[in-house]
C-alpha cells in the first residue's frame, strides 16, 4: 500500500467490532487509531456506572486487541482528563500527524451534528463512513417507509426476513406458515419451571480496575458495582450468548413477557448491550438461534420471537431514529409535561412491580422489554410525565441504552409521544395486565381487583384517567372503540369517582409524604 496517506481512525466507545467499516482496510504499519474516555461523553446524562464501567473496561479491552494486531493505537484513559472527543483526535494528530481522519458514523444525532465542524478544527479530511454493521441501510428503510403513514415494524421486519433468508422455507413462505408467533410468546409467570443459574463472568486486572476508577470518578451515578457482571470481549460475549442458546433459549419465547419476583434475568439473552457496542454481531446470532429450532432444541415461537427482536425491531428502531431526527426528540402526543418524581432515581415507591423494576434498572443497569415498557413506561404514561424527562432517565440508567435505539423505544412505543408513527395504539394498561403477567402483585400493599379506595392499585384509576383526559384522541383509534365505548357506557358518576380517585392517587405518588 505504498504511498497511500496515513489516516488516523477514531474508533468510538459503542464501535469496539473489527467489522467496523473505519478499520476495514487499514494498514497497521501506517495507519493509526485513537480511542478515548471522555468527559463529554461519560457525562451528557448521568449514565449508569454499570453502562460507563463495561464500555470502558471494553474499550481497553479492544485496545489491546488492536495492538496485538499491530496497529499503534492512542488510548487516553479517563484519567487523562479529555474533555471531548475532538481534543482526543487533535492530541492524537499531534503525537502521529496524518493527512486524513475517519471515523464510522456515530450512533447518536448530536454527536453526528457535532462533528459537521470537525474538518475545520482539525485541519485535515475527515470523513464519516455508513455503519454497514447494522443489516437495514437508512436509504432502505427510507425507500420502505415512503408514502406510509404509520410505520408498522410487522412489514418491515419480512422484508429483512426475506433479504437475509432467515425462517424461511425453500418456497420463500414463513417458517410454520406464520411470520409473527408473538401470541404464543404472552404467558404470565406462576413458577411453572425452573431458571437457570448464570454465573459469574471472570473479572481481570484490566476490567477491576476500570470498576475502581468509575466508582470513585461516577459515585453520584446510578449502578451497584458490586454486581457487575457483563462480559467486556467479544469472545466473552459469544460464551454468554452460547451460554443463553443452550440453557435459556427453549423457555424464552414461552415466558419472554413474564414479570418475575425472584429473578431479574429470567430466560433473556442479557446481549443487547453487547450488540450495541460491537462485540457481537446481529445477523450471526440469528443464525444460530435459527439453527437450534431445525435442531429442534427451541420451539419456532422461541427462535421467533429472538429473531424478531434483532433482524426486525432492532433495524427498524434505529431507521425510524435517523429517518426522523432531530424533529423526532421534540414529539409530544399528550403534552405530558408532570416533573420526573425523585423516587424514579431510588425506586422508594409501594407499587411493587414499579419498585421492582426502578430498582433493578437502577442498581443493575437492566431491565426487560416488559418492565420499560409495561411497568415503567406505562406509569410514566399514565401519570403524564414529562417525555423528556422521561427519555433522558432511560437514556441514563440502562447499560444498553444508546439514543439511537432508546429514544423511539421510549418515545414512540412507551409513551405513544410520536404522534402514534410507530404504535397502533398508546401502550396502557391497568393493574390487571400485571397481575396477568407475573407475581409481584402478591408481594404488594396495593390489591388489581380494586379500582378505588384504600388499597386500590394506582394503575387501574390512572388507567381511566387516562383514557378520559385523551377521548378525543383515542376515540378516532380503530383499536380503541371498544375501550372508549366501555368508559362512555359506565353511569357519570362511576366515572367521576375513578377520575377524582385517580388525581388523588397522582397526588400521593407524585408527592408522598
Amino acid at each position: 500500500m505504498a504511498g497511500r496517506a496515513r489516516t488516523l481512525i477514531l474508533v468510538l466507545g459503542d464501535q469496539l467490532s473489527l467489522a467496523n467499516p473505519a478499520l476495514a482496510n487499514a494498514d497497521p504499519r501506517q495507519d493509526v487509531v485513537v480511542m478515548a474516555e471522555v468527559k463529554e461523553e461519560a457525562g451528557y446524562v448521568p449514565h449508569n456506572q454499570h453502562k460507563i464501567a463495561l464500555i470502558f473496561a471494553a474499550m481497553r479491552h479492544f485496545c489491546a486487541e488492536l495492538r496485538a494486531r499491530g496497529f499503534t493505537v492512542h488510548y487516553f484513559p479517563w484519567a487523562a482528563g479529555k474533555a471531548s472527543l475532538l481534543e482526543a483526535v487533535q492530541c492524537a494528530l499531534q503525537l502521529s500527524p496524518a493527512d486524513c481522519a475517519r471515523v464510522c458514523e456515530p450512533g447518536e444525532y448530536r454527536l453526528q451534528a457535532a462533528m459537521q465542524g470537525w474538518e475545520s478544527a482539525l485541519g485535515v479530511s475527515f470523513e464519516t463512513l455508513d455503519d454497514t454493521r447494522f443489516l437495514a441501510t437508512r436509504e432502505e428503510f427510507d425507500t420502505w417507509a415512503e408514502g406510509r403513514k404509520q410505520l408498522r415494524m410487522e412489514y418491515f421486519y419480512r422484508d429483512m426476513r426475506r433479504k437475509y433468508g432467515v425462517l424461511l422455507e425453500p418456497d420463500g413462505r414463513p417458517a410454520g406458515d406464520r411470520w409473527n408467533y408473538d401470541k404464543d410468546n404472552r404467558v404470565g409467570w406462576r413458577g411453572q419451571v425452573s431458571i437457570p443459574s448464570r454465573e459469574a463472568i471472570a473479572m481481570d486486572e484490566v476490567t477491576a480496575a476500570v470498576l475502581a476508577e468509575v466508582a470513585q470518578a461516577f459515585a453520584q451515578h446510578p449502578g451497584d458495582l458490586r454486581t457487575f457482571n457483563y462480559a467486556v470481549t467479544a469472545a466473552t460475549a459469544r460464551a454468554e450468548f452460547d451460554w443463553f442458546c443452550e440453557y435459556a433459549l427453549p423457555q424464552f419465547g414461552t415466558y419472554q413477557d413474564a414479570l418475575v419476583e425472584e429473578s431479574p434475568w429470567v430466560f433473556h439473552s442479557k446481549i443487547s448491550m453487547y450488540l450495541n457496542i460491537g462485540l457481537l454481531e446481529p445477523l450471526a446470532l440469528c443464525r444460530q438461534v435459527e439453527q437450534a429450532w431445525r435442531n429442534g432444541h427451541c420451539s419456532l415461537a422461541a427462535a421467533e420471537g429472538f429473531i424478531r427482536q434483532i433482524l426486525g425491531w432492532r433495524e427498524y428502531v434505529r431507521c425510524v431514529y435517523w429517518r426522523y431526527m432531530p424533529e423526532y426528540g421534540q414529539r409530544n402526543t399528550f403534552n405530558a409535561t408532570v416533573p420526573l418524581p425523585s423516587w424514579f432515581w431510588t425506586g422508594n415507591t409501594e407499587m411493587r412491580c414499579l419498585q421492582r423494576a426502578l430498582r433493578q434498572s437502577l442498581d443493575l443497569g437492566y431491565a426487560h422489554h416488559t418492565q420499560r415498557l409495561m411497568v415503567i413506561g406505562n406509569f410514566a404514561l399514565l401519570a403524564g410525565l414529562d417525555v423528556r424527562a422521561v427519555c433522558g432517565w432511560y437514556l441514563a440508567v440502562y447499560v444498553d441504552a444508546f439514543e439511537w435505539v432508546e429514544l423511539p423505544n421510549t418515545l414512540g412505543m412507551a409513551l405513544h409521544g410520536d404522534n402514534g408513527l410507530m404504535a397502533s395504539k398508546p401502550y396502557a394498561a391497568s393493574g390487571k395486565y400485571i397481575q396477568r403477567q407475573g407475581n409481584h402483585c402478591g408481594e404488594c400493599r396495593y390489591s388489581p381487583a380494586k379500582m378505588t379506595g384504600t388499597g386500590a392499585c394506582p394503575f387501574n384509576a390512572l388507567y381511566w384517567r387516562f383514557i378520559d383526559n385523551n377521548l378525543g384522541y383515542l376515540a378516532d383509534n380503530p383499536r380503541m372503540n371498544l375501550v372508549v365505548a366501555n368508559w362512555r357506557r359506565r353511569p357519570a358518576g362511576e366515572r367521576e369517582a375513578i377520575i377524582d380517585w385517580g388525581d388523588h392517587c397522582l397526588q400521593e405518588l407524585l408527592d408522598p409524604a
